[in-house]
């Protein structure tokens, strides 16, 4: 389990409010020879940015939703920010300021602060009100929630989003004549520009290796990343309901989840909840969490709980594992990012395969309205914006081309995407 949970008392980070440290990075692309070091992003294309320029020419409060597929999405978003001549803030996890000093130093001064997932964070929800009702800077939210590895699908969107937004959007309607918030959609595609099976044969091979295998060098790729996925599948089955389980795999799949999180619902919430699988993750956390952070249980309990959250943190990341992802469309993308993910989950790393471009594709602006229609079962605007957000990520999933298994040729794409590496910087 990756460290995304910390035991200790949260405290709030404000957000960095001058200026100077986000000029000094933008203009010397720091963001970008980060992405090329730690992510193996190399060139970005943006599309749409003249839509949030007429906003921000507009004085608008401003509220930027991309999808959120890989760890580096948020420092991508300084090439928008880059490309329109603005700066932003983004609400970063709390743990992301809890790696080390340096991280901590650069997320702020980058322009985030934090959101305590774990529980209801009022300082950094009346943080994001106020930056969006005073439209001081655009603020970034990602309405997953948690990284989802799927670049091309949408997971179940967190009503907060729609909260702070609207909130916003009364104030600021009381405070400035017309004023106004919009929220503009963000889709972040990553294209692979490399080969991709000399980069991914080492990973899946090493894999193999653990399973006790031989590597399959000789097996078509789709097959050998089909084998992977049930062996681990089997493998989670046997370790909690003691057999392998039959049906199809997404049945199976929610099978398992179920296992895992239903009797901890029944401990913690009183009964079994349904739905998508990171609201249920989040009200379990947020049960778990206080009395450890407070250091209020005694060891053999505390031991207890983390091994709940093992267990909860395992259920997000089965739900990741789409069984129609590859079937529908078995782009380049999307067999590396399944392949990254078996690594992922099973080593708590990724390797950095490099050859790696990113579409920022803004939206047209959402006004949010300051009332909410009481008569819709589902928030207009949420809905509003999952509709925008998928539609834009089908029609550039049409741009990845597609993988020939057996030859290991990849067909052309439909559009280039623009190469803008950063400059090679030496060791210190």
């Amino acid at each position: 389990m990756q460290k995304i949970l910390i035991e200790k008392p949260y405290q709030f980070v404000p957000p960095y409010r001058r200026t100077g440290w986000s000029s000094f990075i933008q203009r010397f692309n720091l963001h970008g020879i980060w992405l090329r070091r730690v992510e193996g992003v190399v060139g970005y294309e943006v599309r749409g940015q003249e839509l949030l320029r007429q906003s921000l020419d507009q004085g608008h409060g401003i509220l930027l939703t991309p999808n959120h597929s890989r760890a580096g999405d948020p420092i991508v978003m300084g090439w928008l920010a880059r490309e329109v001549g603005c700066h932003v803030y983004a609400m970063a996890s709390w743990h992301l300021f809890n790696q080390d000093r340096f991280s901590a130093w650069a997320i702020r001064r980058m322009g985030g602060f934090s959101v305590n997932r774990e529980g209801v964070d009022r300082a950094a929800i009346n943080t994001a009100i106020e930056i969006l009702e005073r439209a001081e800077r655009p603020l970034i939210i990602f309405p997953e929630g948690a990284v989802t590895r799927t670049n091309d699908r949408l997971h179940a969107l967190l009503d907060g989003v729609a909260f702070i937004a609207r909130t916003a959007a009364k104030r600021r309607a009381k405070a400035v004549p017309g004023g106004q918030i919009m929220l503009h959609p963000v889709a972040l595609k990553y294209r692979f520009g490399g080969d991709l099976l000399a980069s991914v044969d080492p990973v899946l091979s090493e894999i193999e290796q653990r399973f006790s295998w031989q590597p399959r060098r000789g097996v078509p790729l789709m097959q050998r990343i089909n084998r992977i996925g049930q062996a681990l599948l089997c493998l989670k089955e046997l370790e909690y309901f003691g057999q392998p389980q039959t049906g199809r795999t997404a049945e199976r799949q929610q099978g398992l989840i179920d296992r895992l999180l239903g009797p901890l619902e029944e401990e913690w919430l009183g009964a079994r909840q349904a739905g998508p699988v990171v609201p249920r993750v989040k009200a379990l956390r947020m049960k778990i969490m206080p009395d450890m952070t407070s250091g209020q249980v005694e060891p053999a309990e505390r031991q207890r709980r983390w091994n709940q959250l093992a267990d909860i943190y395992l259920a997000q990341q089965v739900s990741c594992y789409l069984p129609d992802y590859l079937v529908t469309r078995a782009s380049v993308d999307r067999l590396l990012e399944t392949i990254e993910r078996f690594e992922e989950d099973l080593t708590d790393r990724v390797k950095v395969h490099g050859s790696l471009k990113v579409i920022i594709r803004v939206a047209p602006a959402i006004e949010v309205s300051p009332e909410r229609d009481r008569r819709a079962t589902v928030d207009p605007l949420m809905a509003r914006l999952e509709r925008d957000l998928q539609t834009m990520l089908d029609e550039l999933a049409l741009e990845s081309p597609l993988y020939e298994d057996g030859g290991g040729s990849q067909l052309a794409a439909v559009r280039p995407v623009r190469s803008d590496a950063p400059p090679q910087i030496n060791s210190a």
